[in-house]
């Protein structure tokens, strides 16, 4: 008896959480899945005593095996790389262990980041261990280690993890307030109300790809950044329309140009202020997020 489509279906969520995590791209995401979805089909289901322990196994492996594989590819990426947009699905109608309060921080730009400061089997350990809390016995049958070593594995992906995140956490009301604000001085194309929304020290990175304008290298200085975005926000020959969506967990701007997709933008925030903004350019890593305009879309 191959496994049933039903089973696999009812961990796809969880799976899928996992999967973006470890890879930072939504249609990788989905790519491994279908691959563990025909390794699951073509595998007798009564001899697996606990389906999800062994999707989950399997996922990680998958995912291992993507990120060294696209390594060279991503050290040759043109400009800085940032995970693609994961823009949130339907409220799931049973409660998930992804799905707990702090889905966002474990889903934010800025988390994302940090995780590719590890080695493959460090991002796996780490967030099967600190996000899906699955036990040293399982995390060390999945990386063929001991569970010492996974111990120590965790424990040196927890410090470095730690080390880069922001020094305090602000709540999403408060960005999605910022978000509005930093949303109209642009729009109003001034430059000293931008200013005042940003840390002296803020930075602004930008990912095109090679294939839309993006800075080439990580913008700091609040100055710099205020007065990026108005002179873009000059340029637009139509008029581009905004809206804040929840994107990685958390409120997010983004931004079309007639039917196009243009830029995601997402926020750190620190004492009241924006500290780091993630603006995703290139259009391959859009595909996921919705052209259409609502009618509560704002212009600029």
């Amino acid at each position: 008896m191959t496994g049933s489509v039903g089973e696999f279906e009812r961990h796809r969520p969880r799976l899928r959480g996992l999967a973006y995590r470890m890879l930072g791209s939504v249609a990788d995401a989905d790519e491994v899945l279908q691959d563990a979805y025909l390794r699951w089909h073509g595998t007798d289901e009564t001899v697996i005593r606990e389906p999800l322990a062994w999707l989950t196994t399997v996922v990680s492996r998958l995912c291992i095996d993507r990120l060294r594989a696209v390594k060279a590819e991503r050290d040759a990426y043109v400009g800085p790389w940032l995970p693609e947009p994961w823009l949130d699905d339907p409220p799931p109608s049973v409660t998930r262990p992804d799905a707990r309060q702090d889905q966002a921080d474990d889903l934010s730009v800025a988390f994302l980041l940090l995780l590719e400061r590890l080695s493959p089997d460090e991002r796996a350990a780490f967030l099967l261990r600190d996000v899906f809390e699955i036990g040293y016995p399982e995390i060390a049958v999945t990386l063929n280690l001991s569970e010492a070593a996974c111990r120590q594995m965790v424990h040196r992906a927890r410090e470095r993890v730690r080390a880069g995140k922001p020094r305090v956490a602000s709540s999403d009301a408060e960005r999605q307030a910022l978000l509005a604000r930093f949303m109209e001085a642009v729009t109003a194309r001034d430059e000293q109300r931008v200013l005042d929304l940003l840390s002296p020290d803020a930075t602004l990175i930008s990912d095109g790809g090679g294939k839309d304008w993006a800075a080439l290298k990580p913008i700091r200085g609040a100055s710099k950044i205020a007065r990026l975005f108005v002179s873009v926000a000059g340029k637009f020959v139509d008029t581009p329309s905004q809206r804040i969506l929840t994107i990685n967990g958390a409120s997010a701007l983004v931004t079309w140009v007639g039917a196009e997709t243009y830029a995601t933008t997402s926020i750190d925030v620190v004492d009241g202020r924006i500290v780091a903004l993630y603006q995703m350019m290139n259009p391959d890593k859009l595909v996921g997020i919705s052209a259409t305009n609502s009618s509560e879309s704002k212009n600029l």
